[in-house]
């Protein structure tokens, strides 16, 4: 196998897999916007998108639900996970090329759907699906964007569609039909929104959807003017006011009295996966899935591929981390794929995952801080900061692709490797 060259190009993909200039043409010069070059983790966008985003919208964004225990345990999780590497291993010819449902993606992870990012960066949707194509990973579109998901698909060719669906079979029908002549070929079905979560957050921090035109907003808005006009203002004159338009009536972002209609979510049953899985011929994934037996079912039901997730924390406070029930669902899943995602901030989060069994795994609050701050270059700029945290600790953990991070590479952080008793 060909080495690998460390040095990466500005999406994040190894240059020596980035096509090259042609003969005689000189290479574009891309110059890194001054507020990245502070930014040295993931981590580091969520204090710099905190004084760019009005406080209603950063705190439906950031927070999770009630006492944000869901949030707070899927970093935990990782913690009590340590690594034992392998040395003296050649680990020149390194790769992190994934194969998913086929199809080869560059990188072993993706971006989760977010509904807020078209709300905190000028067109969020789309800076998210250019910037994922370009590094050749899946981005998975909301549901709640406020971008047609015709527009996206036609700007982001390796994008997914995600839908928020009520059990009613007309509405499902109508759905289905429109994402295929979109030209998606993976539809994601979110299970875990039975009903609204008790976002406390969103009501202390001012949020509602769509947004109500309030003093608290205007002011947020003013005292934030890289949001109000470069945002905002350049939305209103270069688009007219955004609408959520793919789900439910067509609404405005900003109004007095509109209503976002949710349908009946809590009727949504395996009954209507069987009819999703009869109208659509392409992928279909289930989104939401904690259960090994839900798992099991899944993969009867002809479901192709599931992402183990608690919604980032935003649903049921106290839910379980995914990456700790990850293992039995795995065991339960034959065939089927089974990605991740919820909690995932750094390079070691990803080779965890995949470890305990996950052939892909998601990242959502990060990429979206990362396009407030600096659009699409802030996008590509996080994705090559990811990719090189990967690429550094699979050299040091002795392994030269995604498919060889195994679970003998890991131990309890907690435990004490042949001794009775901690401490002894």
């Amino acid at each position: 196998m060909s080495t690998i060259k460390q040095e990466r190009s500005d999406s994040g993909i190894p240059t020596s897999q980035a096509a090259a200039p042609a003969a005689g043409a000189a290479a574009p010069a891309q110059k890194t916007p001054r507020v990245l070059r502070k930014i040295l983790a993931l981590e580091d966008f969520e204090e710099v998108a905190r004084r760019r985003i009005p406080r209603p919208i950063f705190g439906y964004v950031s927070g999770g639900v009630e006492t944000n225990a869901s949030r707070r345990g899927n970093r935990a999780a990782f913690d009590d996970l340590a690594f034992v590497p392998k040395t003296l291993v050649d680990t020149t010819g390194r790769t992190q090329k994934t194969t998913l449902f086929g199809r080869s993606y560059d990188l072993p992870f993706g971006i989760s759907p977010m509904g807020g990012t078209a709300m905190a960066a000028y067109q969020g949707d789309l800076v998210l699906a250019r910037a994922a194509a370009k590094a050749n990973i899946p981005m998975i579109m909301s549901g709640a964007a406020l971008t047609p998901l015709e527009q996206l698909r036609q700007e982001g060719p390796t994008a997914w569609f995600q839908a928020y669906l009520p059990g009613e079979n007309d509405t499902i029908t109508r759905l289905v039909e429109r994402v295929a002549r979109a030209g998606y070929d993976t539809l994601v079905l979110t299970v875990d929104v039975q009903v609204a979560a008790n976002r406390e957050n969103n009501v202390r921090s001012g949020f509602y959807t769509p947004l109500r035109p309030t003093l608290r907003l205007a002011w947020d808005g003013l005292i934030r003017p890289r949001w109000l006009f470069g945002m905002l203002a350049r939305t209103l004159i270069l688009h007219g006011m955004p609408h959520f338009e793919n789900m439910g009536p067509r609404v405005p972002l900003i109004s007095r009295t509109g209503e976002r209609g949710r349908g009946r979510r809590d009727q949504l049953s395996w009954t209507h996966v069987e009819l999703m899985r009869r109208l659509w011929k392409g992928r279909l994934v289930l989104k939401g899935i904690l259960d090994k037996e839900d798992a099991r079912i899944a993969r009867d039901s002809g479901v192709d591929g599931i992402i183990v997730s608690n919604h980032g924390g935003r649903q049921l406070d106290g839910s379980v981390a995914p990456l700790r029930v990850l293992p039995g669902i795995v065991a339960q899943a034959g065939g089927m794929t089974v990605m991740m995602d919820s909690g995932i901030r750094r390079g070691t989060d990803v080779l965890k995952a995949l470890a305990l069994g996950a052939h892909f795994v998601f990242l959502g609050r990060p990429f979206l801080y990362a396009a407030a701050v600096a659009g699409e270059p802030g996008v590509r700029h996080a994705i090559k900061l990811l990719s090189d945290e990967i690429d550094r600790n699979m050299a040091m953990l002795g392994i030269t692709a995604p498919t060889a991070m195994k679970r003998e590479l890991l131990m309890d952080a907690r435990s004490f490797d042949g001794l009775e008793k901690p401490g002894i």
